[in-house]
């Protein structure tokens, strides 16, 4: 794994050094940044899915209440990632400028901001956990659990932002290997915490979420140490040589740049209004689910986390793009920009095709993993299948998005994902579910997903996300 790093630190600065690149360099270094995401972020997503592995042992009750509120945590979520991203594209952007002492200082900046929001958005999160359940339309029999669920989650809001952050800055400098080591160990403990709390202290969903906040909590700790201290290019503990007396002193003050924070603004707010207005949207998704019964909001919530690893490969890959364009635009390579975007939706889009066939191929089994329920199983199962003939287009949308947010361009595509989810998907949804029931509720995602994707990939090839290019 070093000699990866070090090979793909070496193509990464024939980029800031304006250097020329032939197509397999490129694709080097393309899967060079994008294995190490994909790992990452399928072992991310595996937490949710040993989350309801363990809980579908428990009982329907307990699954249906861990699915009532994850689109909620995945909301809350959401808004520190946008955070996260605010301050990461401008490091990326300075990075690629070799300008590595302003991207410490933005890397500052963001550790503030972003542990400031998160807190609060923990306190909000943590005083409306009793009442949320009820919000989303579920039952007595299910509040309590899902109120405790996502309870405990908010209280390691925090720590989430932290672990999201610092990987977020490790990964635009180049560095995705400490992030997917550290994603592969959260999950190992993840699975470890949760069965000693579920099982030997029979502590329920309970112990599901004690099990997942523990594993985020030293997984941030541990990444936040190696961006904080360790990072060749972001260690906010710097030390140079100055002439005053002989001895070593620290040169590199820290002072507030209020620029940093309104370019921050400017990337973060169409993506934390696209989380808020998207995860919105999935409530709302959910609220069309509940009333089909506990059998199907399970299903639905065991099928969603079924799928994710599907397209989790399109989200490592996504996060390779945005280092990549942000490096990019920072030493002003149009060309480059433009090879790379292409060349890393293709990929993207080639890997979800395969995933979609195993997914197809493999359904029922992927549902079994998580509930001995039959009826649960052959429900999600039709739902996975249906879903799997949108996963190229699918990945269009994830690839593109993480291009252009690359680019520091995020307004028009929010409104793009907003319009899509809100006017197609939910709309058929909504008029779906009531002949065809959670099958009709999945066509209408694929149907949308593929809708997006080809709105996508027009903007792509367009090249309007290039105008912030000096």
């Amino acid at each position: 794994m070093a000699v990866k790093q070090k090979k793909s630190d070496i193509l990464l600065g024939l980029i800031r050094d304006g250097q020329p690149m032939t197509r397999n360099q490129k694709l080097n270094l393309i899967v060079q940044l994008s294995i190490p995401s994909i790992l990452a972020q399928i072992t991310s997503v595996m937490m949710f899915f040993i989350d309801q592995a363990m809980v579908g042992r428990i009982g329907v009750e307990a699954a249906a209440a861990c699915g009532l509120v994850e689109s909620s945590t995945w909301l809350c979520g959401s808004l520190t990632s946008a955070a996260s991203m605010g301050f990461s594209v401008q490091v990326a952007h300075f990075i690629g400028a070799n300008d590595f002492a302003q991207a410490r200082q933005v890397f500052r900046h963001g550790l503030i901001c972003a542990l400031i929001f998160s807190a609060v958005i923990g306190a909000i999160g943590l005083s409306i956990s009793p009442s949320i359940p009820y919000w989303l339309g579920g039952g007595a029999d299910i509040a309590h659990d899902a109120s405790i669920y996502f309870g405990v989650f908010m209280l390691v809001m925090p720590f989430f932002q932290l672990n999201s952050l610092a990987g977020a800055m490790l990964k635009c400098s180049g560095n995705m290997r400490i992030p997917s080591i550290m994603s592969i160990l959260m999950c190992i403990m993840d699975v470890v915490f949760n069965f000693i709390f579920i099982f030997i202290f029979h502590l329920g969903v309970l112990g599901v979420a004690i099990g997942t906040g523990l594993a985020i909590v030293i997984g941030a700790l541990v990444q936040g140490y190696y961006a904080i201290f360790r990072s060749s290019m972001l260690a906010l503990m710097r030390r140079e040589r100055a002439s005053v007396d002989g001895k070593e002193t620290a040169t590199e003050k820290s002072r507030w740049n209020w620029s940093y924070l309104v370019n921050a603004l400017k990337i973060s707010l169409p993506m934390a209004c696209q989380s808020i207005l998207m995860s919105g949207a999935q409530i709302v998704s959910t609220m069309i689910v509940a009333p089909l019964g506990n059998i199907s909001i399970a299903a639905n919530t065991f099928a969603i986390t079924a799928e994710s690893l599907c397209y989790m490969p399109g989200y490592g890959i996504g996060e390779a793009a945005t280092t990549l364009i942000g490096q990019s635009m920072g030493a002003a390579r149009r060309e480059l920009c433009r090879s790379f975007a292409r060349m890393t939706v293709s990929m993207g889009m080639l890997v979800m095709a395969f995933m979609g066939v195993i997914m197809f191929i493999t359904a029922p089994q992927l549902m079994a993993l998580m509930t001995p329920e039959h009826d649960i199983i052959s429900l999600g199962a039709a739902a996975l299948r249906i879903e799997a003939f949108a996963e190229p287009m699918f990945a269009a949308s994830i690839v593109c998005y993480s291009v252009f947010v690359g680019a520091g361009d995020t307004f028009k595509p929010a409104i793009m994902n907003l319009c899509s989810m809100w006017l197609v998907r939910l709309t058929l949804a909504a008029m779906l579910a009531k002949d065809y029931g959670l099958k009709g509720v999945w066509t209408a995602m694929a149907i949308e997903l593929t809708f997006r994707g080809l709105m996508f990939l027009w903007r792509l090839f367009r090249g309007n996300w290039m105008k912030r290019m000096i």
